[in-house]
């Protein structure tokens, strides 16, 4: 399967699973633009999954009443980008649900699904990562899957998991990135990193599409003689500190690479707990490669992206500090 191929698969076996779930969103029931809902209509019928206004409150809004009263919702935002107008819904609303009730109500079988990333000619309102602006906020998990492995099994733990849960998807990865996805029910636990590649010298920390970026920077530096470990963080909240800091007293070094801006991005975050936890560990300073902090552009996006170049250069840098 490709990535769309096993998203669709984790939801078609949700559907399947629990008859009091739901699904919708703009044009999911045509298929959504990238087809991850192809054909659930067609299988579940029209009041299971159907299609929206195009206004993102209404469709936050609704899903945090719908999950409130009991129905497993699976919520889809065409393009990340456009969440912004359902920022107060989900940061006020779905995320404070149960703790300003007292535990006596919640959203928690909640789910937001959002095409996240840059994919070569996006421009501004087509290729943003808006991960960091919801880590800030307590009471959301925020996952972003690397390919159709993760992004199924990871998928059904969001769907099971009984807290809200925003769940982007890097767009580029939905047809470039191809596995052999198990065809069965299965989970991959959320909060919990996974170590790609063991190493020595650097530690590598990244998630969704940059994983790609970062494991050919591992392949170049060991043409060098420098031995990179390689870590997917895949959940940002909760995010594995426990992992990364381990890795880090092993390497003494630290690079972070994101595709966000790099003032307030989530690799700031990781910075600076690894500043606290590993101060006398660490070789070098941690070095972040990041999108630049401008709006994000239609004709320098190449030049705007993390790439090889950028991230084996940061490496390089810290093994010879």
């Amino acid at each position: 399967m490709n990535t769309f191929q096993a998203i669709n698969d984790s939801m078609r076996l949700a559907m399947e699973r629990d008859p009091n779930a739901l699904i919708f969103g703009e044009d999911v029931g045509f298929g959504g633009v990238f087809r991850c809902t192809l054909d659930l209509r067609k299988k579940f019928g029209d009041m299971r999954v159907f299609n929206t206004p195009l206004t993102e409150q209404g469709i936050a809004g609704f899903a945090a009443g719908a999950a409130v009263m009991g129905t497993t919702v699976i919520a889809e935002i065409q393009f990340a980008d456009y969440i912004f107008p359902a920022f107060d819904q989900i940061v006020n609303e779905i995320a404070k649900y149960r703790y300003r009730s007292g535990g006596m109500f919640d959203v928690g079988s909640l789910v937001i699904r959002a095409p996240c990333g840059a994919v070569g000619h996006g421009g501004l309102y087509h290729s943003q990562s808006p991960e960091a602006y919801f880590a800030h906020t307590p009471g959301l998990k925020v996952i972003v899957p690397r390919g159709p492995i993760q992004a199924k099994g990871l998928l059904t733990s969001a769907i099971k998991d009984k807290n809200p849960v925003l769940f982007f998807e890097p767009k580029i990865l939905y047809r470039s990135a191809v596995e052999q996805v198990p065809v069965e029910d299965y989970s991959l636990p959320l909060g919990k990193a996974e170590v790609l590649i063991e190493g020595k010298d650097c530690t590598l920390v990244g998630w969704g599409s940059q994983l790609y970026v970062l494991d050919a920077v591992a392949q170049e530096a060991e043409k060098s003689g420098i031995s990179c470990e390689l870590i997917d963080l895949r959940s940002i909240a909760p995010w594995d500190c426990e992992t990364v800091t381990n890795s880090v007293r092993k390497t003494g070094r630290l690079v972070i690479a994101h595709e966000a801006p790099k003032t307030g991005g989530f690799a700031a975050e990781i910075a600076s707990t690894i500043q606290e936890t590993c101060s006398m560990d660490l070789k070098a300073p941690v070095l972040r490669v990041c999108g630049w902090d401008t709006p994000f552009p239609l004709i320098f996006e190449k030049f705007y992206l993390p790439d090889l170049t950028r991230c084996l250069q940061a490496v390089r840098q810290a093994v010879s500090f």
